[in-house]
C-alpha cells in the first residue's frame, strides 16, 4: 500500500474516531442528565428501605455485619463519586482544548480577512512637460 493511501486511511480513522468520541460524550451527558433525573426522593428512600432489608436478612451473623455493609456502601459510593470527578475533569480539560483550538482558528481567520495596510501613493515621476516646465520656472 501506498504511502498517500496509509495516510488517507490514517486521517479518515482520525475523523471517524473523533465523531465517535462526540457521540460518546453526548450520550454520557444524557444518561448523567437522566440518571440524576431519576432519583427522586421517593426512589432514594425505596432503595434504601430496600437494601437495608436485603442487608438484615442476608446477613450471616459473625462474618457480615451491618458496619461492614455500610463501609462497603461508602467505599463503592466514593468509587463512582471519584469516577465522576475524573470524567468531569477529562470534559473540562477537553473543552479547554476545544476552547484554544477555536481562539486559534479564529485568529486566524481574523488575519486573513483582516484588510492589509494601503501602501502609501508613490507619485509618479515623470518628465514634466515644456509648458510645466515654463510654469515651474516662472513661479520662482
Amino acid at each position: 500500500m501506498k504511502f498517500g493511501a496509509l495516510q488517507r486511511r490514517v486521517k479518515r480513522c482520525e475523523q471517524v474516531m473523533a465523531v465517535r468520541m462526540a457521540e460518546t460524550e453526548d450520550n454520557w451527558t444524557v444518561l448523567s442528565q437522566v440518571w440524576r433525573q431519576g432519583w427522586s426522593p421517593l426512589r432514594i428512600i425505596t432503595v434504601g428501605l430496600a437494601g437495608g432489608f436485603l442487608a438484615g436478612k442476608l446477613e450471616v451473623p459473625g462474618k457480615v455485619n451491618g458496619a461492614r455493609w455500610l463501609q462497603m456502601i461508602g467505599s463503592v459510593s466514593n468509587l463512582f463519586a471519584s469516577g465522576q470527578a475524573a470524567f468531569a475533569a477529562a470534559m473540562a480539560a477537553h473543552a479547554a482544548d476545544t476552547a484554544d483550538e477555536a481562539a486559534d482558528q479564529a485568529d486566524e481567520a481574523a488575519e486573513q480577512m483582516a484588510p492589509r495596510p494601503a501602501a502609501a501613493p508613490e507619485p509618479e515621476l515623470r518628465e514634466p512637460q515644456p509648458a510645466e516646465a515654463a510654469t515651474d520656472v516662472s513661479e520662482r
